[in-house]
């Protein structure tokens, strides 16, 4: 039974046209871009499809438990890109997000499969649905639709994908329809502890030390509603760490009783910093996001910003007071 009734008519008819096809995710692959790739990898292998995954960013070690990640490539080129005349890009809101050379997308069809509200509809053919609580949620439509049969190399990435996205079932975006979702995952294979020790329960000492310096960087403002929180490239050397361990520390923030927008800003590449928002109370962080060039969800976004650390909170912290106020 499919989550949504949406028309998947227009990927069906280009997936069969498709000769070879490569599926990619954003820059620094999340596991709903990760699990949502490599279902759907599986899935037109079953089919009989000539299919690679490519990414910028190799598969963080939380997924690569997962069946087929070690198939998935990583860099600025691809080796097989002559072979591909489409390219299904899953989870990512602008094919800048992507990372990849012009000369990537040069004369291949491009197919835009994402839950994103801020998506640039950047293929020749998209389909967005901010109703759906994760890409996977999507990918598991898609392939009811195409009419192929969940086997556990499937579900198992769907799962992972359903459950970080939604924070283990705990936003606003779970409905009876995601549990419904969990159920056949886990029918068809999926193994909700395996998903939750790789993702959960496999903290490195590297992450725990670096939590610790970013705990020590909490500030609460707003009259203690919104929760500050970062990282620095010199606590990365100091902690012999790295960006994957950062995942989750903006939870910390959010989880504060009475805090209503968190923010979490981290290093990113050529002098930019990367801010994460998250919101409760119906707090829409997609609009704050999007104001700066970025976008997202109601109640997770972010953006890429320049400046110091210093003149980086200085310029959002107005907007983030001015939401909190709305």
């Amino acid at each position: 039974m499919p989550v949504k009734n949406t028309d998947w008519s227009s990927v069906a008819a280009a997936l069969k046209s498709a000769a070879g096809i490569v599926i990619i995710t954003h820059k620094n692959p999340d596991s709903d871009g990760i699990g949502s790739q490599i279902a759907l990898f599986h899935a037109l292998n079953t089919a009989g499809k000539r299919v690679w995954m490519h990414n910028l960013d190799p598969v963080p070690r939380i997924c690569q438990y997962l069946d087929g990640s070690n198939r998935a490539t990583s860099g600025s080129e691809f080796e097989h890109l002559h072979e591909v005349d489409t390219i299904i890009s899953v989870d990512c809101g602008a094919i800048s997000r992507l990372g990849m050379p012009d000369s990537f997308f040069a004369e291949k069809a491009v197919i835009n499969i994402d839950h994103h509200a801020s998506n640039k509809n950047f293929g020749q053919v998209n389909v967005v649905d901010a109703g759906y609580c994760a890409t996977g949620a999507m990918i598991f439509d898609l392939l009811s639709f195409l009419d192929i049969d969940l086997t556990p190399a499937i579900a198992a990435p769907l799962y992972v994908a359903l459950m970080t996205d939604t924070s283990s079932f705990r936003l606003a975006t779970v409905d009876a329809d995601v549990f419904h979702l969990a159920a056949e995952l886990v029918r068809a294979g999926a193994d909700p502890a395996t998903a939750s020790n790789a993702v959960y329960g496999s903290n490195s000492v590297a992450r725990l030390e670096l939590l610790k310096l970013s705990l020590d960087t909490l500030e609460l403002h707003d009259k203690q509603r919104s929760a500050w929180l970062h990282v620095t490239n010199g606590m990365y050397q100091q902690t012999d760490a790295n960006v994957e361990d950062t995942e989750g520390f903006i939870d910390y923030g959010r989880s504060i009783s009475g805090v209503g927008v968190a923010v979490f800003i981290r290093p990113g590449s050529e002098g930019l910093w990367k801010l994460s928002f998250r919101g409760a109370d119906g707090l829409d962080v997609g609009s704050l996001a999007s104001e700066l060039g970025g976008g997202g969800h109601r109640y997770a976004a972010g953006c890429d910003l320049h400046g110091s650390l210093d003149e980086v909170k200085e310029r959002v912290h107005p907007l983030v007071t001015r939401l909190l106020s709305s």
